[in-house]
């Protein structure tokens, strides 16, 4: 097993290093980078002639390397990465990057891990109620839930519950994680009950499209493994029908929802993303945004690699898990 796992680490690290190099591409193909925000900023606002702000774009540009080619500064990003663990210096944040990094992405991957967690056990508990009452009310119900979680945008889901907040219900504190008075104070219960308040739209619209892809696999696949024969002959032998569905179909139905699993994490952090944008959480999707309004390429480039790292990871857990479920997943990666 350990064999197997350093393998697809192996594997996967060419992956990551050709898209380290299309994000940055990509993020530097858009005219313009931060020195020309400087710029915009000192004639706007400060009031300098365009001479004068050009001057100091120039000269900020030169300062900080963005006058290099690109290249060059792939290079030095990513040699800073590999030999030091440097990520860069945030220019708009005036920090480190991996200070935003760390301020930012452990909220993102706790708030993703919960809504993670809700989806998968609501979403495969209520596939497995739909399949075994197959063309009932309940089935109708779920089904329907199942189509709206995967049609309706999250972002729209966002928006809606905005208004409703802000506008139908008055709520003012939005686009925090705690109340005022909470935010310092150490941990209590009280503080945790606040949380639960300012996070709660976005736990609930992110998890709403997982419970609903769970919902829908979970579903089609224990009707398709109902049908088998090998369940027909647990009946046969007399066990009943929910020791024949919990011991026999549900585990076998499961797997295609353990390969999911490669892009749940991925899948679970861009949807905290879409919804964190429209509710301005400090976590990883508003820092994304605005890094990449201002030009600030390398944040926005190592968010997008902390992206893609999950990805990698979350297809690696996965392969490690089928191959626990399925020897010969193990042995076809051994060769």
């Amino acid at each position: 097993m350990l064999r197997f796992l350093l393998m697809r680490i192996a594997s996967a690290l060419p992956v990551l290093a050709i898209l380290s190099l299309v994000t940055f591409a990509i993020i530097q193909a858009p005219p313009g980078d931060y020195a020309d925000y400087i710029k915009s900023q000192l004639i706007n606002q400060g009031g300098a002639s365009y001479a004068e702000a050009d001057a100091q774009a120039q000269a900020y540009r030169k300062e900080h390397g963005l006058d290099k080619p690109l290249p060059v500064q792939y290079l030095n990003w990513i040699g800073g990465i590999v030999t030091r663990g440097d990520f860069g210096y945030s220019l708009y944040y005036n920090k480190p990057v991996a200070d935003v990094v760390a301020e930012r992405l452990p909220r993102t991957l706790l708030l993703a891990l919960v809504c993670h967690l809700l989806a998968s056990v609501l979403g495969i508990t209520f596939g497995i109620w739909a399949a075994t009452r197959q063309y009932s009310w309940i089935d109708s119900t779920l089904s329907a839930i199942s189509f709206l979680g995967m049609t309706v945008p999250r972002f729209l889901m966002a928006l809606i519950i905005v208004y409703l907040l802000v506008f139908q219900f008055n709520v003012s504190e939005i686009g925090s994680f705690f109340s005022p008075q909470y935010g310092g104070a150490p941990w209590s219960w009280a503080k945790f009950v606040d949380l639960i308040k300012h996070v709660w739209p976005v736990v609930a619209i992110a998890t709403f499209g997982g419970l609903a892809y769970n919902m829908r696999v979970m579903r089609g696949n224990l009707l398709d493994t109902l049908n088998a024969q090998y369940v027909e002959t647990a009946k046969a032998k007399g066990l009943t029908g929910g020791a024949v569905v919990m011991r026999h179909a549900v585990p076998n139905a499961l797997h295609p929802l353990v390969m999911y699993q490669g892009v749940v994490l991925p899948y679970m952090l861009t949807g905290e993303i879409e919804t964190a944008i429209i509710f301005a959480l400090p976590t990883v999707g508003p820092a994304i945004v605005g890094s990449m309004a201002v030009g600030d390429v390398y944040v926005t480039a190592t968010f997008m690699m902390v992206l893609s790292a999950t990805l990698i990871v979350g297809n690696i857990i996965a392969d490690m898990l089928l191959a626990l479920l399925d020897p010969r997943v193990r042995q076809f990666g051994e060769h």
